[in-house]
C-alpha cells in the first residue's frame, strides 16, 4: 500500500510538471531549453512534495488506503459501527462494539451497544451480555450502581452466582447501605474467582478488612497480609511494603513465607540501596537468612 501511495504521488507530480513544462516545451530550440526544463521540474516536484510532507497528511492518506491498524482503537471502533448497521442482528458485531466503547471511555454508548446485543443475542449468551450491559450502566453513573443495573445483576447472579462484576458491584452496593454481612458474603464468593495477582483483590481485602473494622469485628490479619502480597507483586517498587511483608509473616510465624518475601523483595528492590539496606535490617531483626547475597 506505501508503493501505491507513492506511485500515485508521483503520477500527480509528473503531471504537474508536464503542465509547468509545456510552454517551454513546445518552443522551436529545444535543445537550448533542456537545462531551464530540468530545473522548472526539480522545483516543481520539490515544491509539491516538500508541502505536502510538512502541510498534509501522509499518514491519513496512508490509512485511507490500508484501512485503520490494529493499535487504532478509535477507527476500529469507528469502521465496526459502521459494519453493525449492516448486519444489525448479529448480537458479535454488537458486543465488539461495545467492548470498544468501554476501551475508549465511553460507557454510556458501550452500554447502548451491549443493549441492542442483547435484542439479538441466543439465550446461551444473555447472562454474560446483561452482566456486561450492567457494568456499563454503573459506569455511566459514575459507580453507582443504578435501579436497572441492580435488577440486571440480580438475574445474572440467578444463572451465574459466579459472576465477578455481579459480585463485586452488588456487594459494594450492599457496603453502602450499611448491610455489611450481604457485602462480605458476596466479596467473599468473589475472592476465589480472583488471581493472586489481580488488583483488584487487593483492592477487595482492603475493603472488608474496613468493613469488619467499622462494625468492631476482629480484623482479619491473614486476610490483610494476604493483600499487602498482593499489591506487592503488582508494584514490587515499594519498599516499605516488603519490609512490612515480612515483618508480617514474621510475626504470624510464617517463617518460610517471610523468607521468600524476603526473596522477592531483594530482587525486586535490587537497584534501591536505601530500600535493600532497610530490608536487610528487617530480616536480621528476625533472623532471616540472606540467601541471595548482596549488601
Amino acid at each position: 500500500m506505501i508503493f501505491l501511495l507513492l506511485a500515485l504521488l508521483l503520477l500527480l507530480g509528473l503531471a504537474a510538471v508536464g503542465f509547468a513544462t509545456w510552454p517551454l516545451l513546445r518552443g522551436p530550440a529545444m535543445r537550448g531549453r533542456a537545462l531551464l526544463v530540468a530545473a522548472v521540474a526539480a522545483l516543481v516536484l520539490g515544491l509539491g512534495l516538500g508541502s505536502y510532507l510538512l502541510l498534509g497528511s501522509p499518514g491519513i492518506a496512508l490509512r485511507s488506503l490500508t484501512g485503520p491498524s490494529d493499535n487504532d482503537i478509535r477507527g476500529l471502533v469507528a469502521v465496526l459501527s459502521r459494519r453493525v448497521l449492516q448486519t444489525p442482528d448479529d448480537p458479535r458485531g454488537w458486543t465488539l462494539l461495545g467492548r470498544g466503547y468501554l476501551s475508549l471511555n465511553d460507557p454510556s454508548d458501550a452500554a447502548a451497544a451491549f443493549r441492542r446485543a442483547l435484542a439479538v443475542a441466543p439465550q446461551a449468551q444473555r447472562s454474560e451480555l446483561l452482566s456486561a450491559y450492567a457494568e456499563a450502566l454503573t459506569l455511566s453513573a459514575g459507580g453507582a450502581v443504578p435501579p436497572e443495573a441492580e435488577a440486571a445483576f440480580g438475574d445474572v447472579l440467578k444463572s451465574n452466582p459466579h459472576d465477578r462484576a455481579a459480585l463485586f458491584y452488588l456487594g459494594q452496593m450492599a457496603a453502602q447501605r450499611g448491610d455489611t454481612a450481604r457485602a462480605l458474603a458476596m466479596w467473599n464468593s468473589l475472592l476465589p474467582e480472583l488471581p493472586a495477582q489481580n488488583p483488584l483483590r487487593s483492592v477487595l481485602l482492603d475493603r472488608m478488612a474496613m468493613l469488619r473494622a467499622r462494625t468492631g469485628a476482629v480484623p482479619d490479619i491473614h486476610a490483610m497480609v494476604e493483600g499487602l502480597a498482593a499489591r506487592l507483586k503488582a508494584h514490587p517498587d515499594d519498599a516499605d511494603g516488603w519490609r512490612r511483608l515480612v515483618r508480617a509473616y514474621a510475626v504470624l510465624g510464617e517463617k518460610e513465607k517471610a523468607q521468600q518475601a524476603l526473596s522477592d523483595g531483594r530482587e525486586a528492590l535490587k537497584s534501591n540501596v536505601a530500600g535493600l539496606s532497610a530490608l536487610n535490617a528487617e530480616a536480621a531483626a528476625h533472623h532471616l537468612q540472606m540467601q541471595n547475597g548482596g549488601p
